[in-house]
């Protein structure tokens, strides 16, 4: 069984996204990173040197003896766009995902978006907050 690669790290988030290019992904991260700041009560986390990530949970595959520890949700700006990590499932919120913009959506857990103008961030806000909720109460976290 392999290790699970993605942790967290004590590296400063701040500092992170102020070397976030090109200068428009950086305003749209710095911009995003408030959304999750206003709805999550958890701090956020510098994962892997590239994914800010907010509280975490424990989980053990079904199909692997693979475990470890991910956190309940988070983005990270990457080259082609920014990606918004929905861990209880992107599917869980179709009808609020019909709502919130220009956006593609993966079949488990990603949303991905091309500017922040392109999405209505109080939907964005609705969906994160009822999947960190959602995870919290799947894995008993406080």
């Amino acid at each position: 069984m392999g290790e699970i690669k993605t942790k967290p790290t004590d590296h400063d988030v701040d500092s992170f996204l102020m070397r976030v290019e090109p200068a428009k992904k950086r305003m749209d991260s710095i911009e995003l990173k408030k959304v999750f700041d206003s709805v999550v009560n958890e701090k956020a986390t510098l994962w892997n040197n590239n994914m800010i990530g907010y509280g975490s949970y424990h989980y053990k595959s079904e199909r692997s003896k693979q475990e470890g520890d991910w956190p309940l949700t988070g983005f990270s700006p990457r080259k082609q766009n920014i990606v918004i990590y929905i861990m209880s499932g992107v599917g869980n919120y179709k009808e609020l995902l019909d709502k919130l913009g220009k956006h593609k959506a993966s079949s488990g857990s990603c949303i991905y978006i091309n500017k922040i103008e392109d999405i209505d961030l109080d939907i964005l806000k609705k969906i994160i907050s009822t999947s960190v909720a959602d995870m919290k109460k799947i894995y008993n976290v406080e």
